[in-house]
C-alpha cells in the first residue's frame, strides 16, 4: 500500500532503497537521538530493510520531486508496538535525513499516517514517543496534536546496554476529529 500527500510519497521499502538509506541513516545525528545504532555500511542498510523496514505499515518518506527516500515512518498496531497497548491503538514512529530537516516533511507524512489509522484503520488512539534531548521529535509531535501522556525513565534503546528516559504523547480519535473540522 502506499500513501501519498502534496510533497511525499509513502511506500513499502524496497532492497533497492539500500544505499539512499544508508546515505542518510548513517548520520550521526539521525539514529542515536532516535534511539537506534548508525548503519554502517550499505549492506548493512540492505539487512535492516529486510529484518525491521519490512515490517507491516513501515514506509520510505519519498520525496516526489525526487523519487527518491529521504526518511522513514511507520505504525505499529497492537502488539507491534513495544508499548503495550491493544489492537484498536497504533504507534507512530519516524526519521528524517538531516538535509530535510526543518521542512514540514515529516508532519505532512505523520498527518497522513494519522488519517490512515483513524479513518481507514478505525483506531481510537494514536501514540508518538521521544526520548530526553530529541526537540525535533517532540516539535513533530505538538504540530501534529499529540499531548504528553506520560514519562518513562531507564527506556532500553538499541544502542547497546543505553538506558534513556522517553516521553509518551497520545491522540485520541475525538482529538483528531475536533481538530480536522
Amino acid at each position: 500500500m502506499t500513501h501519498e500527500t502534496v510533497r511525499l510519497m509513502l511506500r513499502p521499502w524496497e532492497e533497492a532503497d539500500a544505499e539512499d538509506l544508508y546515505r542518510y541513516a548513517s548520520h550521526p545525528e539521525v539514529g542515536p537521538i532516535a534511539g537506534w545504532p548508525m548503519h554502517t555500511s550499505v549492506e548493512n542498510s540492505r539487512q535492516i530493510i529486510r529484518d525491521v523496514l519490512s515490517a507491516p505499515e513501515t514506509y520510505a518518506v519519498m520525496l516526489k520531486e525526487t523519487g527518491k527516500p529521504v526518511g522513514s515512518i511507520g505504525l505499529m498496531i497492537g502488539a507491534e508496538s513495544n508499548v503495550g497497548i491493544p489492537d484498536s491503538e497504533a504507534e507512530i514512529g519516524y526519521w528524517m535525513g538531516v538535509p530535510y530537516w526543518g521542512r514540514g516533511l515529516i508532519p505532512e507524512a505523520v498527518r497522513e499516517l494519522m488519517r490512515y489509522a483513524f479513518d481507514d484503520l478505525g483506531m481510537e488512539r494514536l501514540w508518538c514517543g521521544y526520548f530526553d534531548g530529541n526537540e525535533k521529535s517532540r516539535r513533530v509531535q505538538e504540530k501534529c496534536g499529540f499531548r504528553y501522556h506520560h514519562t518513562a525513565q531507564n527506556v532500553p534503546c538499541q544502542i547497546g546496554g543505553l538506558l534513556r528516559t522517553e516521553y509518551a504523547t497520545c491522540i485520541m480519535r475525538e482529538e483528531w476529529e475536533e481538530a480536522c473540522a
